[in-house]
């Protein structure tokens, strides 16, 4: 009787446990679901919905579970457990997630072939979301850039296409330029995108920045001119030396780093399209030089042929008192004439003619690029306003104090006329930031006859400041001026003052 119960015992015993080890198993697997392959690990969704890894297989990785590459990186990605109403924006597979926002799918297939309505067992792997398509395969989920409803559904590509994931706006100039990085099967592409964009625009910033520009423009060019006129400061000193080169570097470097680059990046944009004659920001920089050239020769005929008529007839008026010294006043008069004429090639101790015109010339080219820089700053998105607004704060300093110097030099011109050129600096750029306020919301730089605009006056004006800085100011300063032969060390503080202008504006070139 005892042996026939140990002999039950052992046989239930047995059976009890493999009962209860089936059943737990059973369970288990009810709770798991959606099972598929991350490389040679199945994984199973748990009912926490993570994934569980349940086996591991010696066999490679499928290559439809390899998520393709992503341009983004899931920050916070909503946690659902379906993405529905899955659609193609060109060759990029979208779907809606559970809050409604437009998500990228990667890794589903062929990028011309229509998505599945949904893929359903979304869980998430660390920081990345992946989903389970109809086949088994998995799928990854990027987070949305910006919310969007399900009733974009059936709507076209066009209308997507400022929302795209992977888009890379950057500045030229202060023109915002925007491409969109596409992926095709072959690899990955870019597109243009020259539709106007609306940014977040800080009114009141701008009209606060307004005025710091026209203040320090005002410091910077009204600065040495009332430097010499109350210090009695002399024009051929060391400090007046160090502020007019410092100034002529600041103004080659802006001519050809500043305005040269930024003409031709705008005539090289893609939303311009292919130009049939290459050359054409080269063309419109000599046409700058040749125009300053000729206006500056024909207005020093005309300033020299007044004063030789004015001295010749002022002569001329002279009575003489008899008639033998009649030939000898005769000769006068035209030994003084032809002094006068001639006075381009002696220096010109009764009259500079070229000295206001040159610089008259000098301000035209920064009028021109001076209105530009005001309407583009104020026109850019305030994630770009900031940096671009300290920049144009250095450039207006610089560039005010380089015209500053050469308007305080001018000998023979009234001061009020000296206040007038150096006011028309102070206050152009406020006026061109002033015109990009009244057009913020309307404005887009990468409209064609935009981008032809501002190339051609950016190119016009480095003509006119590669002509003002080379032959008016560093040539006239060195070879004809008072540096021609000055005492080494003077010699070598105005070089240095050259280069760290050229360097300095060099400089802000990579931000402006």
């Amino acid at each position: 009787m005892a042996r026939s119960r140990v002999a039950m015992f052992l046989t239930t015993v047995p059976l009890f446990l493999f009962l209860l080890v089936s059943t737990s198993s059973f369970a288990a697997s009810q709770e798991l679901s959606a099972c598929h392959r991350h490389g040679d690990v199945e994984y199973c969704v748990g009912p926490n919905g993570e994934d569980t890894p349940v086996s591991t297989h010696a066999s490679a990785p499928s290559t439809s579970m390899a998520p393709a590459t992503a341009s983004a990186t899931i920050t916070s990605a909503p946690q659902t457990t379906a993405v529905t109403a899955c659609h193609l924006h060109g060759s990029t597979t979208f779907c809606i997630d559970g809050d409604g926002h437009e998500v990228q799918v990667t890794g589903t297939g062929t990028p011309t072939s229509n998505p599945p309505a949904q893929f359903t067992s979304c869980h998430s792997h660390g920081a990345d979301q992946y989903c389970v398509g109809p086949n088994g395969d998995g799928v990854r989920v990027l987070a949305a850039a910006e919310p969007t409803s399900t009733s974009h559904e059936g709507e076209h590509e066009d209308e997507h296409k400022d929302e795209q994931p992977g888009e890379n706006c950057h500045f030229h100039a202060g023109v915002e330029h925007c491409v969109n990085e596409g992926q095709s099967e072959g690899g990955g592409s870019s597109q243009p995108s020259c539709a106007r964009r609306d940014r977040d625009y800080n009114i009141p910033y701008r009209i606060g920045s307004l005025f710091a520009i026209l203040v320090t423009s005002a410091i910077a060019v009204f600065g040495p001119i009332l430097y010499v006129r109350f210090f009695s400061a002399k024009l051929n000193g060391v400090i007046f030396t160090i502020i007019k080169q410092f100034g002529t570097g600041i103004m080659l470097s802006t001519a050809l780093i500043h305005l040269f680059t930024h003409a031709y990046l705008m005539f090289g944009s893609e939303c311009l399209g292919t130009l049939e004659y290459e050359a054409t920001t080269a063309a419109i920089v000599l046409a700058g030089i040749v125009m300053s050239f000729m206006i500056e020769y024909l207005g020093n005929r005309f300033i020299l042929s007044r004063a030789s008529g004015i001295a010749c007839h002022t002569a001329d008026d002279a009575e003489p008192q008899n008639r033998a010294d009649k030939g000898t006043a005769e000769a006068g008069v035209d030994a003084q004439c032809l002094s006068l004429t001639n006075l381009g090639h002696h220096h010109h101790n009764l009259v500079n003619p070229d000295d206001k015109l040159s610089v008259m010339v000098m301000e035209c080219g920064i009028v021109f690029h001076s209105v530009i820089i005001g309407l583009t700053l104020v026109v850019a998105g305030d994630s770009a306003y900031t940096s671009l607004f300290i920049v144009i704060i250095f450039h207006q300093m610089f560039e005010g104090l380089a015209l500053g110097a050469r308007i305080a030099s001018l000998k023979l011109v009234k001061t009020s006329t000296k206040l007038i050129l150096a006011s028309i600096f102070a206050v152009i750029t406020p006026i061109g930031m002033a015109v990009g306020l009244g057009v913020i919301h309307k404005f887009n730089g990468n409209d064609r006859s935009t981008i032809i605009a501002i190339g051609t006056l950016d190119a016009l004006s480095a003509g006119i400041l590669i002509w003002a800085s080379m032959i008016d100011m560093l040539s006239h300063d060195w070879m004809q001026g008072d540096l021609r032969d000055a005492g080494v060390m003077r010699v070598i503080v105005g070089f240095t003052s050259l280069v760290a202008g050229m360097v300095l504006m060099g400089v802000l070139g990579k931000w402006a």
